[in-house]
């Protein structure tokens, strides 16, 4: 019996993404999975029900996708009603959200996460973290161009020479690295900051300077090659070099997360004031409570004539190419999980499949959720 994959419509709010794009259609054939897509579920991405059936899905109801799949692929993992006994794949974030994998234990079902794909070679195709922060990083410099009074390029023009923008991107994770390319794309003279010394040589190979900032020896690399949280006497180190370079900046781009906890505050209300009117702050930690002491979370705010952005869910505003990547990620994830006879099989001596499982016959198996749940391991 062929495995069914299910497609249901996004309910998170403003989420405008799919997590099935009809090109991987045919990925999907190749290991005999059939899909069931809920009418409508690809419309906001560009999608229409039309092109999901000229690739063989069936279309149906929610209700119909429900009962007839054994598997779901979502984008925003939601509660799992109607999903009891099943699999769901999606983000979920589980580090910050324990209480979602608690639910899905209860109903029975198997929660896999995509947040919690390992970063090594052979999971790099399956790397949806590192798709969105690429569409992330790149729509950032997109808004602080639009918002800034300012052109981004040098120009030579018949009223004189107009000198380009400058630009700070604070972190050089995959978001940072984007921006930075981005950025030297549109003109504008760049630079970058990492706490992680060792990603000195990609900012510095995209055309941007390296900013120097000594953190007292402080070590900044994690599990993972993500930044850790730094100690407030680093942190104290950290704001107090880089306000005297933020003040000389037309745009600063922040980036900095640490994966499971709050972001970091590496911009102070005085630093934001220390800066030209006019300037422009992008802060893409928004959704984790800012880089900026004064973001808010989906809003503008303007202090001392600086425009302060906390943009959430960035990749959700390009949502047709957001949507393809993230399928391709999927899908590959899936395919991972499929064996030779077309059945989900969960190997748990498998690295990829162990790290990224969260709930599985009734209980909560990742090690780091049940310490967040307070299970006894």
């Amino acid at each position: 019996m062929a495995l069914i994959v299910g497609l249901l419509k996004e309910t998170f709010p403003e989420e405008r993404r799919v997590a099935l794009t009809p090109k991987v259609f045919d990925v999907l054939k190749k290991i005999g999975a059939e899909v069931w897509v809920e009418f409508g579920s690809g419309v906001d991405a560009g999608f229409p029900d039309a092109a999901y059936a000229a690739k063989g899905a069936h279309l149906a109801t929610a209700d119909e996708v429900r009962k007839n799949a054994a598997v779901f692929v979502h984008v925003r993992v939601p509660l799992p009603d109607g999903l009891n006994g099943k699999t769901s794949i999606g983000f979920c974030d589980p580090l910050s959200n324990p209480d979602l994998a608690a639910k899905f234990a209860l109903a029975g079902a198997t929660l896999f996460s995509m947040e919690m794909i390992p970063r090594i070679s052979r999971a790099q195709s399956m790397d949806a973290l590192s798709s969105m922060a690429s569409i992330a990083g790149y729509k950032a410099v997109i808004l602080a161009a639009s918002t800034l009074p300012r052109l981004f390029p040098m120009m030579t023009t018949a009223a004189g020479t107009i000198p380009p923008a400058r630009v700070l991107v604070i972190g050089a994770g995959v978001a940072g690295l984007q921006a930075i390319a981005t950025a030297r794309r549109l003109g504008a003279v760049v630079s970058g900051f990492d706490v992680r010394s060792a990603v000195r040589e990609q900012i510095e190979s995209l055309g941007a300077k390296f900013v120097n900032i000594n953190l007292g020896g402080a070590k900044a690399e994690g599990e993972g090659g993500y930044a850790k949280a730094l100690d407030e006497e680093a942190l104290r180190l950290q704001r107090q070099q880089m306000a005297t370079f933020m003040s000389e900046q037309d745009v600063v781009i922040t980036t900095a997360a640490i994966p499971g906890k709050r972001a970091p505050i590496l911009i102070t209300k005085e630093m934001v004031q220390a800066m030209a009117p006019g300037s422009v702050i992008i802060d893409l930690a928004a959704e984790r409570g800012g880089n900026c002491e004064l973001t808010k979370a989906g809003e503008t705010v303007i202090d001392h004539g600086v425009t302060i952005l906390g943009p959430t869910n960035l990749p959700a505003t390009v949502p047709y190419h957001a949507s393809q990547m993230y399928a391709r990620n999927i899908v590959t994830f899936l395919k991972h999980l499929v064996n030779k006879e077309g059945n989900l099989n969960i190997d748990t001596t498998d690295e990829i499949t162990r790290e990224s499982l969260i709930t599985q016959n009734g209980e909560v198996v990742n090690p780091k959720i049940q310490a967040l749940l307070g299970v006894n391991v």
